[in-house]
């Protein structure tokens, strides 16, 4: 039994990993990612409730920039469900342009989104936490900085009572299955396969396969 009600508009956040080239003029584009994977499988599978799946995913984007635009690109659409992926770009510009965002900071405006979403819109939420995964070699230093942040997502799902999905543990496993190259080329974005796995992870979480 799925949590999304018949004719529930569903929405999709996060950074370029849910972006994955979707359209900004067309909302059925969806891009190449979990969302569109998503969108295809529930569509197949449910095809009587007549969900329908937004997707506005910003590639580059952290937990302030989803704050920043939130009530165009969440609160102003009405979904609702509410799913969110945020959080490597909060690492990864400590690292790339010495440009961090601390924990504390990252808990502060998810919590502000997620407050939102609950208080204006009542929606339900997912919450699919960020990950890396150990290739290139010099990811696996970005750990000490990431770690604290999926432990704050964890106390946000559960505060807010999110769907929440455990996506690095998830992939971690898959890595030993195939390389983690395999699921993800640099550590971080999806390949086809990865994205078929997010997708797969979601469905079962809301109760659609």
């Amino acid at each position: 039994m799925t949590m999304i009600a018949d004719r529930a508009t569903v929405l999709f956040q996060g950074d370029s990993i849910t972006d994955a080239g979707r359209s900004r003029e067309n909302d059925a584009a969806l891009g190449g990612g979990y969302p569109n994977h998503i969108a295809a499988w529930f569509g197949a599978l449910h095809p009587e409730k007549g969900v329908r799946f937004l997707n506005r995913g910003i590639s580059g984007n952290r937990a302030k920039d989803l704050r920043a635009r939130w009530t165009e690109d969440c609160i102003a659409l009405k979904p609702d469900v509410v799913s969110i992926m945020i959080g490597i770009n909060d690492t990864w510009r400590r690292f790339d342009r010495n440009d961090p965002t601390s924990a504390e900071d990252y808990a502060r405006d998810y919590r502000h989104i997620l407050a939102r979403v609950r208080d204006e819109l009542g929606a339900k939420l997912v919450v699919i936490e960020p990950f890396v995964l150990p290739h290139p070699e010099d990811r696996k230093a970005w750990r000490e900085d990431l770690d604290p942040k999926i432990q704050a997502a964890r106390e946000l799902a559960r505060e807010f009572n999110a769907t929440y999905i455990p996506l690095d543990g998830l992939l971690a496993a898959a890595c030993t299955k195939a390389a983690p190259a395999f699921w993800a080329a640099d550590g971080v974005h999806p390949t086809q396969a990865g994205h078929a796995f997010v997708a797969r992870a979601w469905l079962q979480a809301v109760g659609a396969l």
